[in-house]
This record gives structure tokens, C-alpha cells and sequence, in this order.
């Protein structure tokens, strides 16, 4: 099984309940694991992967529509990267918001979600 990593994304969006998130947004961190079995190794060609580059453009896409629930976030991206990348069998996600607006909390909040092809 190989692996397709991306770490650490910062991306500023308007996602929450709450109409100052709304309207603020706040900064979020995204980690992705994407898992596949490559049809021969070594992989050479781009044709051969997944190409991050791609993954990445589409998680900043769907970030970038406001949504109250980060659930809703998560799974929706987790569907689509298995959809669109045909090569994906898992697909483990993580989302972070940074700033939580939570009275006197010392920390961040955030889900996780991990999905498989055959669970669709």
C-alpha cells in the first residue's frame, strides 16, 4: 500500500453555527492521508499516483464554501477524492479550527474521518 500525504494546510474559511464565523471566518488545518495499492512498482510517472497537487485543489474548492457543520466538511471531501481519483482505496482526513470560538478555551477543535472505496 503507498500512501499520498498532505500536512499541516492552513486555509482560512467561514465555516460554524455561529454568525461571527460566518462572517470572520477562521484558520483551519486540514491533514490527509490518501491510500492506494499502485498497479506496478517502482511508480515512475505521475499517471502512476495520485497527483497531491490535484488533491489539494480540490480541498481548497470545497473549503471555500461556507458550511455550518465541519462533519459535513470532511465526509463530503473524504466522497469526493475517493470519486474523482479512481486509484484511492482510503482516504483519512483530519480538520482543525484553530480558533474556536469558545469562551476561555486554551486549544483547537476538530473531527476526524476515515473512509473506505467499498463503504461508499
Amino acid at each position: 500500500m503507498l500512501s499520498i500525504h498532505l500536512h499541516q494546510l492552513t486555509i482560512f474559511a467561514h465555516h460554524g453555527i455561529y454568525e461571527e464565523e460566518k462572517v470572520l471566518g477562521n484558520e483551519f488545518e486540514l491533514n490527509l492521508t490518501i491510500q492506494y495499492h499502485p498497479a506496478k512498482t517502482p511508480v515512475k510517472h505521475l499517471k502512476e499516483t495520485i497527483d497531491y497537487v490535484s488533491v489539494y485543489e480540490l480541498v481548497k474548492k470545497r473549503m471555500a464554501i461556507p458550511t455550518a457543520l465541519l462533519e459535513t466538511v470532511i465526509t463530503e471531501i473524504a466522497r469526493q477524492i475517493l470519486d474523482e481519483f479512481s486509484l484511492a482505496e482510503t482516504v483519512s482526513i483530519s480538520i482543525r479550527k484553530k480558533y474556536p470560538p469558545i469562551s476561555r478555551i486554551d486549544g483547537s477543535v476538530g473531527v476526524s474521518f476515515v473512509m473506505n472505496r467499498h463503504e461508499m
